[in-house]
């Protein structure tokens, strides 16, 4: 039934042969960072016919990639920063995810605009609004629609009537950001590139004054091997500093850590047709729809602590629930609270104190020959920033390197999406399964259902759902081991489902069930499934714990001190010759 054959299977069988490759195979492009940008990266390259590695310390997405706001977005608030260009850049990259790239992860959304005073505020949101709307050329999505109070009140019955003066409706998208990512590194992988997960970087490889390859640790089992190339391209987020520390080179610029803190509360705890975005004294509130629930966020504050494990605090929740029910009728409290995450953007390091007031422009350098740079920016750009990351990547390289072409490749499930929604009851028939359950499905795995679904082939019992996360069928969790390289507990809870946010268990319920399903494609033994659940158990118990502490110090101490289902992973990385 897939419409992309052959699409490279991240499972075990991949992974044994790709750390052969690494030792033994001399690239082009050597990536640094499995987040949205190192993957983008690596798929850039591979499609310009270069010859690429990408290496990731813990699992796709598992840092900024995975705990963003969910919106695949301009950034309205930015028209105010005067930061026109992002703006217009961004609005481009969603169009082209929305109909071409990626139609079955970025998703069209409604969003109200709140408006709380007479006279200005309409005519001033209005333009930035219509600015908006049309500063990305070419879109799929309605243009803004004015609402006078009651309008916008039957369009978002939770809000209290004292709270707006009417409002305006605009249209925005969302994206589930650790799958998109994770998608795009398996599309490298299609196009040939070597794809690596719990692979971190020790220390770099010279040849005279250049750098020539980065030497590597498997975090599973303490091996180690060097990864021989042309040029390395460091996309490690907010560990770009340290990345940078590590290959002895002067940066050309710093990376700043800002944490992010979302809540996530069932959807019936606030009535509303759309989403909602309410201005803040520092920047803006999101209240996001995301299937049976609402994300909402974010906080914008410094954090100099552990980049692994950002750790949100009491005083972070209770931020974004005063501030959310300043406009509900039903107040939230804790106790409505199903999921919490924290998330570190990589901003450039500026002058000013205020982390929500640095740009979101994204810098490129050559720091040294056979070593480029690539940091801030934002998730919609990736594969802007992925493009100039390999031009300037380019100049190590010996061959001619043929220019861009990612604005033409859908990502993996893309092609022939379109054409499979609309035979949604007639899958559900041949398959057995409700036709909300192949939406669900193809809005996660695009074209791609049908190598999921195959997987149950003889198997009927993985068609039923987890008995306790039951938005998800027990197949998708086999899946997630065979072929979209998941090693542990916490990829498949956190990041290849939501499981972790999306039931107030925070996938501790689940655990088992998951484990052993997985087992027999991982080659656990009833040992290392024990292990793999108590590992899990013990991270969401500091997480929990963490989220009732005052402060960022008292939370980090407790969220740091879990144990790592990476046994092997060096924190902070050091170099195999330091570390002996």
């Amino acid at each position: 039934m897939s419409n992309q054959p052959g699409v490279q299977f991240l499972g075990p069988n991949q992974r044994d042969a790709a750390w052969d490759a690494l030792g033994t195979e001399i690239f082009d492009v050597i990536v640094i960072g499995g987040g949205v940008v190192g993957a983008g990266a690596a798929l850039d390259a591979a499609t310009r016919g270069l010859k690429v590695a990408l290496v990731e310390a813990r699992d796709y997405a598992s840092g900024t990639s995975s705990r963003s706001s969910k919106m695949f977005h301009g950034g309205l608030r930015y028209l105010e920063q005067l930061e026109f260009g992002l703006v217009r850049e961004a609005l481009r990259e969603r169009e082209l995810s929305l109909t071409t790239l990626a139609p079955h992860l970025v998703k069209p959304l409604k969003f109200l605009f709140p408006l709380e005073h007479r006279f200005w505020e309409r005519p001033y949101t209005a333009a930035g609004i219509f600015l908006y709307d049309r500063m990305g050329g070419a879109k799929s999505v309605p243009a803004q629609k004015h609402l006078t109070r009651s309008g916008a009140l039957r369009m978002a019955p939770g809000l209290k009537r004292d709270s707006l003066i009417g409002g305006i409706q605009y249209y925005d998208t969302v994206v589930d950001d650790a799958r998109h990512t994770m998608t795009v590194a398996r599309t490298a992988a299609h196009y040939g590139a070597v794809v690596r997960t719990s692979t971190q970087v020790v220390g770099f490889l010279r040849e005279a004054d250049r750098v020539s390859g980065v030497r590597v640790r498997d975090c599973e089992d303490g091996r180690t091997t060097e990864v021989k190339g042309h040029v390395v391209i460091n996309a490690t987020g907010v560990w770009t500093d340290e990345i940078q520390e590590l290959s002895h080179q002067r940066g050309r610029f710093r990376v700043r850590a800002s944490k992010g803190v979302h809540i996530v509360v069932s959807r019936d705890r606030i009535v509303s047709d759309a989403a909602i975005i309410l201005r803040t004294e520092k920047s803006v509130l999101f209240v996001i729809p995301w299937g049976g629930h609402w994300i909402i966020g974010t906080t914008d504050t410094d954090w100099n602590l552990d980049l692994g494990h950002p750790a949100a605090t009491k005083a972070d929740i209770d931020y974004l629930l005063e501030h959310a029910n300043k406009v509900l009728v039903t107040p939230l409290t804790h106790d409505d609270i199903d999921g919490v995450y924290a998330g570190l953007r990589p901003l450039l390091a500026g002058e000013s104190d205020e982390t929500s007031k640095l740009s979101r422009e994204h810098a490129v350098a050559r720091v040294a020959p056979g070593l480029v740079a690539i940091a801030g920016g934002k998730y919609t750009t990736y594969r802007v920033m992925a493009e100039d990351a390999v031009d300037l990547a380019s100049d190590d390289i010996p061959a001619r390197v043929a220019p861009s072409i990612t604005e033409k490749v859908p990502l993996a499930g893309a092609d022939g999406y379109f054409a499979l929604v609309n035979q949604t009851v007639h899958l559900g028939e041949v398959h057995g399964l409700h036709p909300y359950r192949i939406k669900h499905l193809l809005d996660r795995y695009g074209s791609l259902i049908g190598e999921v679904l195959d997987l149950a082939e003889g198997r009927p019992e993985l068609l039923q759902p987890l008995t306790d996360a039951p938005a998800y069928l027990q197949v998708e969790m086999v899946y997630a081991a065979a072929a979209e390289g998941a090693l542990h507990l916490d990829d498949i809870l956190a990041r290849r489902t939501r499981i972790a946010i999306e039931y107030p268990h925070r996938g501790v319920n689940c655990a088992e069930q998951v484990a052993c399903l997985v087992a027999p494609v991982l080659g656990w033994s009833q040992g290392e499934i024990d292990r793999e659940v108590d590992f899990y158990r013990a991270r969401v118990d500091a997480e929990v714990r963490s989220q009732a502490q005052p402060d960022d110090e008292s939370a980090d101490a407790l969220r740091a001190a879990a144990p790592e289902s990476r046994v092997e992973l060096l924190e902070p990385a050091i170099s195999v010759s330091e570390e002996s």
